[in-house]
């Protein structure tokens, strides 16, 4: 079974306006609610591409139950741990650009806090979790390392997708996949990249350090994915970008959902690029119709013939 983990989820409150006024009454041309969160977003397209998933985390409050709903309403199953605050709400104001305003999220107590991480305890060999995202200022600094080695001892796998400290420290645990793109893989090593091949230097760090694989998003100029067989590079279809947010889940749901299933990295990794730019063609997460329309256009090849020691 494929899990995914979202540990402070989000309506997303998605207002378009012509332009935006400070200190001025606005009036919106369109609004609509999405459940948010990156390990969500992983589910919904997990479910879009023909794949089960369980959806595990926090949710509190009239927002919790909107999202709950909404998943089930779309079929995909979820098992969270029922909190006591409010699952926050996120701002996104389109007006040709966007400026999005988020919540910081609430707080989890110890005993909710505890709760998840036994029912991380009844994982079994074979399962695959999917850890995305943030997670709430007051949990402990070590609360994913405390799941990731839950999920390891249990026998099953993980993919991790955040930035930072977090990210470093679950290498050493041998992840199925990580998934910066190249500003956070430039914050990771504190550097600055603008190359392809500084790209390819610091990718393969995240190889050496533990990831079985990584994808390095590179926005409209594709992704590079590292391996211990080679690096390799894969094209953006050409398309027009109506919304980034959720692009870098898609692309983590595609490659999972493809290499569970098939165990061929390659293809994982042309139907994540598919997937990422389908969702970032449209307003909300791309529908499997999409995404295999746009599987004839991509184009894997390699750039790094050496091996990874």
């Amino acid at each position: 079974m494929i899990y995914t983990l979202t540990l402070n989820p989000s309506i997303d409150y998605i207002v378009r306006i012509d332009e935006l006024q400070f200190g001025e009454l606005n009036r919106m041309k369109k609004e609509h609610f999405l459940t948010g969160g990156k390990g969500i977003n992983v589910s919904r397209v997990l479910h879009n591409l023909g794949y089960d998933s369980t959806a595990l985390g926090f949710i509190g409050g009239f927002t919790g139950q909107f999202i709950e709903s909404e998943l089930e309403k779309g079929k995909i199953q979820t098992d969270f741990i029922e909190i006591q605050d409010t699952t926050r709400i996120n701002l996104k104001v389109k007006t040709g650009m966007e400026t999005e305003i988020n919540s910081q999220g609430p707080s989890i107590d110890a005993e909710s806090a505890q709760a998840l991480l036994d029912r991380i305890n009844t994982l079994r060999k074979g399962d695959l979790v999917i850890i995305a995202g943030s997670k709430a200022k007051n949990l402990p600094k070590d609360y994913y390392q405390q799941i990731i080695k839950r999920i390891k001892r249990a026998g099953a796998d993980f993919v991790i997708d955040t930035t930072g400290e977090e990210l470093r420290d679950a290498l050493q645990y041998h992840p199925l996949l990580v998934k910066p793109n190249h500003l956070e893989l430039a914050e990771l090593y504190g550097v600055t990249l603008t190359t392809e091949a500084e790209y390819v230097d610091y990718g393969q760090n995240l190889i050496t350090a533990g990831a079985r694989f990584a994808i390095v998003s590179l926005g409209s100029k594709g992704a590079l994915l590292f391996s211990k067989e080679g690096v390799y590079r894969g094209n953006s279809p050409k398309g027009k970008v109506k919304n980034t947010v959720g692009a870098g889940d898609s692309m983590v749901a595609g490659f999972v959902g493809s290499y569970q299933a098939t165990k061929n990295p390659l293809e994982a990794f042309k139907l994540a690029l598919a997937s990422g730019s389908a969702s970032a063609f449209t307003e909300d997460l791309a529908r499997g119709k999409d995404i295999k329309k746009l599987l004839a256009a991509i184009e894997i090849t390699r750039i790094r013939e050496d091996e990874i020691e």
